[in-house]
């Protein structure tokens, strides 16, 4: 687990951070503790077991899940406002906290599943993820903002064609926003965003557009 850990993060063949505890000592030993205490921080974690968020107690704390993920990559761990941050934070510290007071953090991601598949514990983080949404969707948690978006995109998702004339004129729409610089300072809606960094505008055609292209080219 040693080896493990220090290659999954950084590449190293062994950590310089790890401690070894022998215990109290000895009676021919020349120096030690005469006695050898261990707390172990329990921090709700033993409410994990046996549950959907089981699998999480495996992590090793590599950061092999952050160094791999792109929104961590975008926002870094400052933006998760909690001890733990990265994909492995967004399934851990609302089990510590509480889904009312980090909800944000199992939302914050886009399921690509790469911390999934870096995991060298084989730990399900999207799945879990999901989970958390779940159980902040069924208390109705979420903001009213958000909800409201979600049945916009519903709408529009369930009528394929009204969506890709409406993700059409939305990238038209940014790219006329963008102008020649080619990114967006503020934009309604998205304050949470441009009021750190500017927004780039959409590149080039939807993908819808693309992909009906490329399915044409096939013979």
């Amino acid at each position: 687990m040693t080896r493990l850990l220090t290659r999954s993060a950084t590449g190293q063949e062994i950590t310089v951070y790890t401690t070894f505890s022998s215990g109290p000592r000895r009676p021919d030993d020349l120096d030690g503790p005469e006695q050898f205490h261990v707390v172990l921080l329990d921090n709700g974690r033993s409410g994990m077991l046996g549950g959907e968020f089981q699998d999480m107690l495996r992590c090793i704390r590599c950061s092999a899940c952050m160094n791999h993920c792109p929104v961590y990559g975008a926002i870094g761990g400052h933006a998760y406002g909690w001890v733990y941050p990265g994909p492995m934070g967004s399934v851990l510290t609302p089990q510590l906290i509480g889904i009312d007071a980090a909800g944000q953090l199992p939302n914050a991601s886009t399921f690509c599943g790469r911390c999934e598949e870096v995991c060298p514990m084989h730990i399900p983080l999207p799945k879990m993820m999901r989970h958390w949404r779940e159980r902040e969707f069924e208390r109705h948690l979420s903001p009213a903002a958000v909800r409201f978006g979600l049945g916009a995109w519903v709408f529009f998702a369930k009528r394929p064609q009204l969506y890709r004339i409406a993700a059409g004129f939305g990238a038209w729409l940014l790219r006329r926003l963008g102008g020649r610089k080619g990114r967006i300072k503020r934009l309604p809606l998205a304050g949470g965003w441009t009021a750190w960094r500017d927004l780039p505008v959409p590149q080039g055609r939807t993908f819808q557009q693309q992909w009906a292209t490329r399915q044409g080219a096939r013979p």
